[in-house]
């Protein structure tokens, strides 16, 4: 886990925030794809892999606006959930299996549960790594407590969530739309799918005036397609984002989190644009 804050002095922060991740988040996270040198020290110590790695340009724009802004905001990073003892599996029926069916004061499998979570954050930003979109055709009957990845399953998961997430009221939740992937990696049928599913969450799931809000990672990824664009991607077989994409994802997510924070998300699109104000003449 990395914690940022912008004076270092985390009990006189103004506002504590959490980023839950896997890898594509984590290039988000330091707006480029890990370095050889990065890669090669993380097999040796998570810790070396730090030390050698150029500061996260997350924790750099935070920085500046802190600095600039007079606020102290505390954003700390984490993997979730990890491979081990969980598994390393992010989709919407982690989630469900980790916050709804297994909720409560005790971490489920070594993993924080939403009670746990609250307590110490007003923030929980969170995301799908891009097998998320690999979703399989419809069987006879939904199952909301089945890791089958179909449409009616994550849509069960996601009601499911949402009601959760509504139990804290205090608690300010950002969720992605979740990776895409290159057409290289996935077949047209699946891709139709994560389609309608993530139009199915910005148009019907968001509902506003609640305290979730998203960010979507999709609609930057694909531009209106239903594949991540290859010019984006790290090659037309890996789904990561290069460092063209990243750099420029990373400033608009930072935009999306700062506006949720002070203005409830209403001064920016579901991208990161910042709205033009309106010119009444």
């Amino acid at each position: 886990m990395t914690t940022f804050s912008c004076n270092h002095t985390l009990k006189q922060s103004d506002m504590r925030l959490i980023f839950l991740h896997h890898s594509v988040g984590e290039t988000l996270w330091n707006g480029r794809p890990p370095s050889l040198l990065t890669r090669a020290a993380k097999r040796i110590n998570i810790k070396l892999a730090k030390m050698v790695s150029p500061k996260p340009q997350m924790q750099l724009l935070f920085k500046d606006y802190c600095n600039v802004n007079m606020k102290n905001y505390l954003i700390e990073e984490k993997a979730f959930p990890q491979a081990k003892p969980y598994g390393w599996n992010n989709n919407p029926f982690d989630y469900y299996n980790i916050w709804v069916y297994n909720s409560g004061e005790e971490p489920f499998k070594g993993e924080p549960t939403l009670e746990i979570l609250t307590k110490d954050y007003q923030v929980i930003i969170f995301k799908h790594c891009y097998p998320v979109s690999n979703i399989q055709p419809e069987r006879d009957t939904p199952d909301i407590n089945s890791a089958y990845p179909s449409l009616s399953n994550y849509k069960l998961q996601y009601l499911a969530l949402r009601d959760k997430l509504h139990a804290f009221p205090e608690t300010k939740f950002i969720l992605f739309t979740g990776a895409a992937q290159v057409k290289g990696n996935i077949s047209e049928e699946e891709a139709l799918r994560a389609k309608a599913f993530f139009s199915w969450v910005t148009e019907e799931w968001d509902i506003p005036n609640d305290n979730i809000f998203l960010w979507d990672l999709y609609g930057l990824q694909t531009e209106g397609d239903i594949y991540f664009k290859d010019e984006y991607a790290m090659s037309s077989v890996d789904s990561h984002p290069n460092k063209t994409f990243a750099s420029k994802a990373v400033q608009l997510l930072f935009d999306r989190i700062i506006d949720v924070i002070e203005n409830d998300g209403k001064e920016s699109t579901l991208t990161g644009i910042k709205k033009s104000p309106i010119v009444i003449h």
